[in-house]
C-alpha cells in the first residue's frame, strides 16, 4: 500500500512538471530513468510504476526502445481550473493568497512530506541560492521550490492553487532584483524554511514561511 501511495505521489510530481512547471510540452521526451529517478529521489522501480499510472491515463506514451513521451491528453484541464489559472489579480491580492496558504503548506510539508520530497525541496533551495549569488534568473527554481512544498502536503487542492501563486512568485522575483535588502532577506528566509523542514519542525517551518512572505510584502512595497 505504501509503495502504491509513493508511486501515485511521484506520478503527481511528474504531472506537475508538465502542467505547472511547464518543463515538458506535448511531444517532448522525458529524461531517462536514471536521471529522473535521481531528481525525484526514488527508485527506478517506483518511477516505472508512476510512469505506468500516467500512461494508463494516456498522459504519457511509452515507446519501446525509444523512451517516454508527453501526449496531447495532458492538455485536457477541467474548465474551472483553467478559469482559476487565468485570473488576473494584483500583487497585493496575490501576496495575501500566499500569506493565507503557504505557511500552512510548509507546516503540512514538515509533517507529511516523504524523505525524498523534503530532499527535493532542499535541492531546489540550494539551486536558488547559487542562482542568486551568481546573478542568474531563479524564477523557474522558485516556482519549483514552492511547488515542491505544496506537493509534500499531499493535499490536492493546495497543488491546484499553485498556478495562481506562481504569478505572485514571479512578480516577487522581478521586484526583489531591484532591492539588495529583499535579496538578502530571501536568502536568509529560505535557509530558515529549509532548516525547519529538514528538522521536521512544523511550527518552525510555518513561522519561517510567514516571515518570508511578510518580508517580501514589506521590502517590495506591495500595498
Amino acid at each position: 500500500m505504501k509503495n502504491k501511495m509513493l508511486s501515485q505521489s511521484v506520478a503527481d510530481n511528474i504531472l506537475s512538471m508538465i502542467t505547472i512547471e511547464k518543463r515538458f510540452s506535448v511531444g517532448d521526451k522525458l529524461p531517462n530513468e536514471i536521471e529522473l529517478s535521481e531528481e525525484l529521489s526514488v527508485s527506478r522501480t517506483t518511477l516505472r510504476e508512476a510512469i505506468r499510472i500516467l500512461a494508463a491515463y494516456h498522459i504519457l506514451e511509452i515507446r519501446r526502445g525509444k523512451g517516454t513521451y508527453v501526449t496531447e491528453k495532458v492538455l485536457e484541464q477541467p474548465r474551472d481550473l483553467e478559469q482559476l489559472s487565468g485570473v488576473k489579480v494584483n500583487a497585493k491580492d496575490l501576496y495575501e493568497m500566499r500569506l493565507i496558504f503557504e505557511p500552512e503548506a510548509a507546516y503540512l510539508a514538515a509533517v507529511r512530506g516523504t524523505d525524498g520530497e523534503i530532499k527535493r525541496i532542499l535541492d531546489y533551495g540550494k539551486r536558488i541560492e547559487d542562482e542568486m549569488k551568481n546573478g542568474e534568473d531563479r524564477t523557474r527554481d522558485e516556482h519549483s521550490f514552492h511547488k515542491a512544498i505544496a506537493q509534500a502536503t499531499h493535499n490536492e487542492f493546495m497543488n491546484k492553487l499553485m498556478p495562481i501563486l506562481y504569478q505572485a512568485i514571479s512578480k516577487g522575483v522581478v521586484l526583489s532584483t531591484q532591492s539588495e535588502k529583499a535579496m538578502k532577506d530571501t536568502l536568509v528566509d529560505h535557509r530558515m524554511i529549509m532548516e525547519f523542514l529538514e528538522q521536521r519542525n512544523a511550527e518552525g517551518a510555518k513561522n519561517a514561511m510567514r516571515i518570508h512572505i511578510m518580508h517580501a510584502i514589506k521590502e517590495l512595497n506591495i500595498e
